[in-house]
């Protein structure tokens, strides 16, 4: 085991009994699956590694996802495992680095991880080995295309399902941007990241696709860059209205921040993340007042009994505070495990890692226990976008934030409107 990749773990004694499980247990998945239980005896555990990036450029952002993962992995724990296998996780820290996330999932398969839960923005940097060893994959799509490129089959989005390599526009977030009188956007990535630098790009396209002009798709933002000077005084001359930034949390607070010091007179500010607790009370909520938040997940705003129960388990295992409502991060950890924990079902007592990909692949209606908005079918889905995005809005408001309605906004993909090669 590796120390320089392992996540500390702050969040309570079950994290720490996790982690130390971690520490004094050898290898137990072989590289084809699990041996058999002698007759009498207690199935043999299975290791889950999880791959985020506590620390570096995308600690911000990410440091709490291992809180949803460790959450699913005690719950299913509680329940009896897995056909009586108890679930072990382990959690590697990326630090950021395109290069020390090969290392974590080199890591993770040398401890003897069954497969890999990713919550990271550097796993299109890592995810060759995996492939290339059949070591199955779930978690978030939102790094990179490679979720859904040949032969990566055995990748499985928990939040999206697959993604379509050329990333077309959806037509959703211009039909809401024109709804709430944007005229004029400029939308903005980072150039390190495929999904940041082509989700501006989509969306720029919705927002044409709707009416608006485009004013400016700048995706050349460095990887948590929070000086935007520059952007906010071209933002004004070209009388922007509309603003979109698939940034950090950390860089789209100062984003904001710069355009009203700018005098950039704005309608609609619309950032895909950063629905947390820590930003009502940080020095840019204040900026932040009238701007509306994408909830890709069903969010805890409004009350259903899928997101009780999530925040129920948060609370037991992590002790998370219900007011402590849950992050992105803390849902994409959360259902990573838990699309893995399917996997698992699915593979049989004994699971193969052969087994673990070719029937997860069968499985359809997924719904994430009822936290995602559109169900998933992993038999169709690998290399498409789901039929309908559906996303809700939350606007930021003095009290917190507020959905603008109690059912999502949904939209499809624009025929046309690609933005990669696929790949």
């Amino acid at each position: 085991m590796r120390p320089r990749t392992m996540v500390p773990v702050p969040f309570g004694s079950a994290a720490c009994r996790a982690a130390g499980a971690v520490v004094a247990l050898g290898t137990v998945a072989g590289v084809f699956g699990l041996p058999a239980a002698p007759a009498g005896a207690s199935p043999a555990p299975i290791k889950i590694a999880m791959v985020t990036s506590a620390t570096g450029v995308a600690g911000p952002e990410f440091n709490h996802s291992q809180q949803g993962f460790l959450a699913r992995i005690d719950l299913q724990n509680a329940q009896g495992g897995v056909n009586g296998h108890k679930l072990v996780p382990i959690v590697l820290d990326d630090q950021g680095s395109l290069t020390t996330a090969q290392t974590a999932v080199q890591d993770a398969v040398s401890q003897g991880a069954f497969g890999v839960v990713s919550v990271t923005p550097f796993m299109f940097a890592a995810y060759k080995y995996l492939q290339q060893n059949g070591i199955p994959v779930t978690g978030g799509f939102f790094d990179g295309p490679e979720w859904g490129i040949q032969p990566n089959t055995n990748m499985f989005s928990s939040d999206a399902g697959s993604v379509d390599p050329t990333y077309p526009a959806n037509s959703g977030a211009g039909i809401f941007y024109r709804e709430h009188g944007g005229t004029t956007i400029a939308t903005y990535g980072y150039g390190i990241s495929p999904s940041s630098t082509h989700s501006a790009q989509g969306t720029a396209e919705s927002a044409k696709h709707a009416g608006l002009k485009v004013a400016l798709v700048d995706t050349s933002i460095p990887f948590g860059g929070v000086d935007f000077t520059d952007q906010a005084l071209t933002a004004k001359a070209d009388h922007v209205d509309t603003l979109y930034a698939s940034l950090q949390n950390n860089s789209n607070y100062a984003l904001i921040t710069a355009m009203h010091q700018a005098g950039v007179h704005l309608k609609v500010v619309n950032f895909p993340t950063g629905i947390e607790p820590d930003v009502i009370t940080s020095p840019a909520w204040k900026d932040l007042q009238g701007s509306y938040f994408t909830a890709v997940f069903h969010p805890t705003q409004i009350p259903t009994a899928a997101t009780r129960a999530f925040q129920a388990a948060l609370a037991k295992y992590q002790g998370r505070t219900y007011a402590d409502f849950p992050t992105y991060d803390v849902y994409e950890g959360w259902l990573g495990a838990d699309l893995f924990i399917k996997g698992l079902e699915v593979a049989g007592k004994n699971p193969t890692r052969q087994a673990f990909i070719a029937n997860l692949r069968k499985v359809n209606g997924y719904t994430g226990g009822g936290l995602l908005n559109q169900p998933i079918n992993y038999s169709t889905i690998f290399g498409h976008d789901l039929p309908e995005a559906c996303y809700y809005f939350l606007q930021v408001q003095k009290t917190g934030f507020v959905a603008t309605s109690t059912k999502p906004v949904c939209g499809h993909d624009i025929p046309g409107t690609a933005t990669a090669s696929g790949g």
